[in-house]
């Protein structure tokens, strides 16, 4: 019995323990070519984002991954998101002025909002 409510108490622990580090920002994008980046030099995947520097830590944050999902619109407008989630591989700082604090993009930008958004309302969680 005692077991049991181990057991269950860590899968408990495990499924709520991504809500407890989701953040809530704002994301925005960057076109192509993604090639040039701080933290590789030249790389070549099209998941990737650029941070704010509370997200960098000096360069700390190359290679982290996040889930992240629109959550609304910055500003109003009309069906901003399309409630679908996508995984980034952080590449870059977002140097200032940066507009938000993911800088997606733009392929990855297109999975979880309308481009014409421009700058969205997001969570994004390390995995």
């Amino acid at each position: 019995m005692v077991l049991k409510f181990v057991v269950t108490v860590i899968v408990f622990a495990q499924i709520l323990t991504p809500i407890a580090e989701a953040a809530q920002g704002r994301a925005v994008f960057y076109d192509p070519p993604y090639t040039k980046s701080a933290c590789y030099g030249n790389q070549y995947e099209t998941m990737v984002t650029g941070v704010r520097n509370n997200l960098w830590q000096g360069s700390r944050a190359c290679g982290r991954r996040y889930r992240v999902r629109c959550i609304g619109p910055t500003y109003n407008f009309p069906r901003a998101c399309t409630g679908r989630s996508v995984i980034v591989k952080v590449v870059d700082l977002c140097r200032e002025p940066c507009n938000g604090d993911l800088n997606l993009s733009r392929d990855a930008f297109r999975v979880i909002a309308n481009t014409d958004a421009g700058n969205v309302r997001v969570e994004y969680t390390p995995i």
